[in-house]
């Protein structure tokens, strides 16, 4: 299984693409979230993910910077259906009520082409603690308990934890510990937290979600979702944050980096 990160930065990034990434198994991807716009469809082609692999999107919240890519890449497919037909079988779509509701009005009022494909467009609505397998790896969604809009998160066997992109809550550790991986966001260092206000945004510092990996016992913690003014010394400073607090290995990727899972 591998990692594509597409993007690391938070919804104001200028300097990187914002977080979303692309699970590879059995030469087949599933795309969580899409980024803000359609520089997703430049990360693919970067990243060299052929658009007609990808039969799956998880959509965590219909925040901006998440929700705006996917609506490029349901365009693309939808191209790829119609001429030449060299994208084969449907496209599932999973996310909250509300996220698929606002997807489905973007798609009228932006692309009501995709209308014409709507056999072969499918919109799943996922609910809390739901199994689904996909791409042959087995997903349980779990509701994040948003301040903001309603997100989901989801877990892949003992393997991964993604959290979306608010801290994980004490009550949702059950989902994610002992598992081998961790994906938290950190929008800053601890030290910056005053700067950029993570935490009236939503967000947490590198310490946080370190001391949080360390809690449930991940063996792997990857951070995403930052801020983007330090590109160059945010994997070293970031790293020698988390270190401080969390006993595993850390990763903070820059945009485009692969990561064997």
């Amino acid at each position: 299984m591998k990692l594509h990160i597409l993007g690391t930065g938070n919804g104001g990034a200028l300097n990187c693409y914002n977080t979303c990434f692309a699970i590879e198994n059995n030469k087949e991807y599933l795309l969580v979230d899409g980024g803000g716009g359609n520089q997703i469809l430049n990360q693919l082609k970067l990243a060299n993910i052929d658009i007609t692999k990808i039969h799956n999107v998880f959509l965590s919240h219909n925040h901006t910077d998440h929700i705006l890519g996917v609506i490029w890449v349901l365009r693309n497919v939808c191209q790829k259906m119609r001429f030449g037909g060299s994208y084969i079988g449907n496209l599932n779509i999973y996310g909250s009520d509300e996220s698929m509701k606002v997807l489905k009005l973007l798609i009228e009022l932006l692309f009501p082409t995709v209308k014409q494909f709507e056999d072969r467009i499918l919109f799943n609505v996922v609910d809390d603690k739901q199994m689904v397998k996909i791409n042959d790896m087995n997903f349980t969604f779990f509701d994040i308990h948003a301040k903001k809009d309603k997100q989901f998160g989801f877990v892949i066997d003992d393997k991964l934890a993604f959290c979306g992109d608010e801290p994980l809550k004490e009550d949702l550790f059950g989902f994610a510990k002992n598992k081998e991986w961790l994906i938290h966001e950190s929008f800053c260092l601890d030290n910056e937290e005053e700067i950029y206000k993570s935490h009236q945004k939503g967000h947490c510092t590198v310490k946080e979600a370190s001391i949080t990996a360390q809690t449930i016992n991940a063996k792997n913690l990857i951070i995403l979702h930052t801020e983007d003014n330090d590109l160059k010394n945010r994997k070293k400073f970031y790293t020698n944050e988390a270190k401080k607090y969390f006993n595993g290995n850390i990763y903070v990727p820059n945009d485009l980096e692969v990561l064997i899972i």
